[in-house]
């Protein structure tokens, strides 16, 4: 009998007429991050409140970040962003690829929008950068991003010292001289 169900299966998925639906993400620079966003923020999640999305096809969060600083823009002392996924009771959205923030979390992110609305992470998890204590220093560094372009042409080795968490403030003066360099000189398009 379990064969027959498999075979149902396997067939029916051969004879679905709905498209399939998939997700690229492109790997992107820092300075194309950089040159993208409206607003670059460094601060705080205060509070993560998952919510319907339109149709209640699925779930989305709103993130709020207490800002400690802006790297670029300025969207006022603190920001709230939507990011896809989160858990409403006994449902749950997960996207790949996306990031999951809890109230507590210190990030960098790059923010952008589509008119009026309510910002967005660039590249989803591309955009977010969490900053941790160092193991046995306590010293604040940023995590490197999941997807990171700059070395996506070179092999990926475990354990590689070049891909490390980065002290903040290298990292900040980092992405300050990058916004500096940009045709636009950081300013908002």
């Amino acid at each position: 009998m379990s064969r027959l169900v498999a075979v149902f299966v396997v067939v029916q998925g051969l004879l679905w007429p709905g498209p399939a639906v998939g997700s690229l993400i492109i790997p992107a620079t820092l300075a194309e991050l950089a040159d993208d966003a409206l607003a670059i923020v460094h601060g705080r999640v205060t509070a993560v409140r998952p919510q319907w999305t339109a149709g209640r096809r699925g779930i989305e969060s709103l993130v709020t970040v207490a800002v400690s600083g802006y790297l670029k823009g300025d969207l006022g002392p603190t920001v709230t962003v939507r990011t896809p996924g989160g858990t409403l009771g006994a449902y749950r959205t997960v996207v790949v690829g996306a990031p999951v923030f809890r109230e507590g979390d210190e990030v960098v992110l790059f923010l952008a929008t589509h008119g009026p609305s309510i910002p967005f992470i660039l590249g989803l998890g591309q955009g977010a950068y969490r900053v941790v204590p160092q193991p046995g220093t306590g010293r604040r560094v940023v995590k490197p991003a999941l997807f990171d372009a700059t070395a996506a042409a070179q092999r990926l080795v475990r354990g590689d010292p070049g891909r490390g968490s980065v002290p903040l403030q290298e990292f900040s003066d980092r992405l300050r001289q990058v916004v500096a360099d940009l045709p636009s000189g950081g300013r908002q398009r």
